[in-house]
């Protein structure tokens, strides 16, 4: 434990703490991590172009679309989006700057956010990551510069989450040496695909491929959608109409009536087709064949998770700014009334909200950090085991990420009253424009369960190849011991609890709350005890003879509780690494107080099942409560230059009603 840890958790409550020195520059040096200059780009460009999408001016539609469209177009022509491709095809080589940039567009609208998204994320990433060499120099250099737009067809009507189950097909016809796409019904039309209902002129379309009569799985196919503006023949297209947000995307639904392309129109690195019609794959297996293929794919997952935590910082911006200008009632003394954020009820609806998005910024920035690692163009080929691992982090880091967008925002709105409401004021846009966050790039439930998989196989050999009725039989399989062995939180609590002040009784005094090994602690055990809960009621369960997905149907809360604890220490853990990394000073020791806030929230959000488990008393509880008073009392006067330090320009973070001028 570093020194200044110790001192720190000699008492909880030594004496009235130094008041907090907040500096915004070292604040936000903090938050943009090593891509400060790829942000400030994306913000200057974004106050350059803040008065072409006025949330307060009511477009027609096709208006609309035409804005974002355009504003995407010239991200590409300015290089913007193409920090995370290969240097030799216009790009920097460097995915994490990608990641950096999209977040930051977030505060910006979201419809150029998605937008672009769709256009360099999924449909330039599928090309990419999918694709060869042959792909890459036909198709990279109009894509990134925005030439050549193009949509990411996967999602169909009768199968969103289960794109093994998908039913377009691809047929190679050797006669013609051709690849026919087709619709079978409308359950398999490609459904909410972004840029299909205008704008679209190529598609990445996934599909059932066949060859020789024989199926092969899911493969990626490049299909043509437009030419010169004009719908090919073959292909139908119905706009999906009116959303809950983002109306500057054109998201449409696609049918293919036997659209014949090129063989090498096959996205192949991972299958061909040759010439005289043999298909081959360097993957054997095709269930994990899928995943590895789909695996490749996880930059958008990353994006969404980066996306909502920039969104949310636009809410907590504007919320904190009007609780430190707006007064409401008397205040002590009768000189005038009190400000909003001078109560402790708004401080508690405010501040942890803020202390997250800190976190979660720690959290993205881990997740940006292993996904270049695996990914980069200039990096060596990563292991199965690394890119399980990045999957999984990926999910769960997006999950949190969304429902804490959706949770800032709404809370931020009622914290801002009626003048919240008011769509001049933003949260009309935020509202509905990060609502389905939480469902594309995966539904929140689902990306958790692949969490879990993880969890209980412990990133196996028999992982990708593993559904849930896979997964139940893989743990039953396991011995009893092995099950015991591998959760080690009981005997990990013991350790840690032997070096608290307080030794062994440190557990039920207030000494040690503010120790990040003691938060650290409680999160390690929870996680652990709940997946050891899960392994042994679905062994259990097995055991006895029932079906897989009966046993797994029974305990798919706890499934996902376990997955949700796993992330909420990861995401704690990152935060305290980047906070103990900080050299000691005014900035180390706010976001200290802001670390400690985001703990403890987090604990005290539980603290049910932690009292369940014997892991807290009840006075341990309460002091938990008043520990976490303490810490708003003391970020307080420093709330304007937290949210500040999230570096939205003025003339994009608007709500000029709530802020000021």
């Amino acid at each position: 434990m570093a020194a200044t840890d110790a001192v720190r958790t000699a008492d909880s409550t030594p004496g009235t703490p130094p008041p907090l020195v907040a500096d915004v520059a070292g604040l936000r040096a903090f938050l943009d991590g090593p891509y400060a200059t790829v942000r400030d780009e994306v913000r200057a460009a974004l106050a350059e172009h803040a008065g072409l999408l006025d949330e307060r001016v009511d477009l027609p539609r096709d208006e609309l679309r035409r804005r974002v469209r355009d504003l995407v177009v010239e991200i590409g022509a300015r290089g913007q989006a193409a920090h995370g491709f290969p240097r030799e095809f216009g790009g920097g080589g460097d995915i994490g700057a990608s990641i950096a940039s999209f977040e930051t567009l977030a505060y910006g609208d979201l419809s150029v956010l998605v937008k672009s998204g769709v256009q360099f994320g999924l449909f330039g990433g599928a090309l990419l990551q999918l694709g060869t060499r042959a792909h890459h120099e036909r198709y990279l250099p109009d894509v990134l510069s925005g030439r050549l737009l193009g949509c990411f067809a996967m999602t169909e009507t009768g199968h969103g989450s289960n794109v093994q189950a998908l039913g377009t097909t691809a047929t190679y016809d050797p006669a013609t040496d051709e690849i026919v796409v087709r619709t079978p019904d409308d359950a398999a039309r490609k459904d909410y695909i972004g840029g299909a209902a205008q704008d679209g002129e190529l598609a990445v379309v996934f599909a059932q491929l066949e060859v020789g009569g024989e199926r092969h799985g899911v493969h990626a196919v490049l299909v043509p959608l437009r030419r010169d503006g004009e719908v090919l023949p073959g292909v139908r297209v119905e706009d999906c109409g009116a959303k809950l947000g983002l109306e500057g995307v054109d998201n449409g639904r696609l049918w293919f009536d036997d659209v014949r392309v090129p063989r090498e129109n096959l996205l192949d690195r991972f299958a061909t087709i040759d010439p005289d019609g043999t298909y081959r794959s360097s993957i054997e297996n095709p269930d994990r064949r899928f995943f590895t293929m789909l695996g490749t794919l996880v930059q958008g997952r990353v994006s969404v998770g980066g996306g909502a935590v920039g969104a949310s910082k636009v809410a907590l911006e504007i919320a904190v700014r009007y609780a430190l200008r707006r007064r409401q009632f008397e205040a002590p003394g009768g000189e005038q009334e009190t400000l909003l954020l001078d109560y402790g009820m708004h401080q508690r609806r405010l501040l942890p909200l803020v202390a997250r998005a800190y976190a979660l910024s720690a959290a993205q920035e881990e997740v940006a950090r292993q996904l270049h690692a695996v990914f980069s163009p200039d990096t060596p080929e990563a292991d199965e085991r690394s890119r399980r691992a990045l999957e999984s982090r990926a999910a769960g880091t997006k999950a949190l990420a969304t429902w804490h967008a959706s949770e800032a925002i709404q809370e931020c709105r009622e914290a801002c009253g009626g003048a919240g409401y008011l769509a001049a004021n933003r949260f009309a846009a935020l509202k509905a424009d990060t609502d389905v966050f939480t469902t594309f790039e995966g539904d929140n439930h689902v990306l958790l369960q692949l969490v879990a998989k993880g969890l209980l196989t412990d990133y196996s050999s028999e992982f990708e190849d593993l559904d849930q009725r896979g997964m139940v039989r893989f743990v039953a399989s396991l011995a009893v011991e092995t099950l015991v062995e591998r959760s080690a939180a009981h005997q990990l609590f013991e350790r840690i609890r032997d070096v608290l002040p307080g030794g062994r009784d440190g557990w039920d005094q207030e000494a040690g709350l503010l120790d990040p090994d003691y938060q650290l602690a409680m999160l390690r055990f929870r996680e652990e005890h709940q997946i050891s809960g899960v392994a042994r009621r679905l062994k259990a369960g097995v055991d006895a003879g029932r079906p897989a997905g009966e046993v797994f149907g029974e305990v798919q809360d706890h499934v996902i509780s376990a997955a949700r604890s796993h992330v909420e220490r990861l995401v704690l853990e990152a935060f305290v690494a980047r906070v103990r990394a900080l050299p000691a000073g005014p900035d180390r020791d706010v976001l200290t107080a802001l670390c400690d806030l985001h703990a403890l929230t987090t604990i005290e959000a539980d603290r049910g099942w932690f009292l369940e488990h014997g892991r807290l008393s009840a006075p341990r509880s309460k002091a938990i409560t008043r520990e976490v008073s303490a810490l708003l009392r003391r970020l307080r006067p420093v709330a304007l230059e937290l949210v500040e330090a999230f570096g939205i320009p003025a003339e994009v973070l608007g709500a000029r009603d709530l802020v000021g001028p």
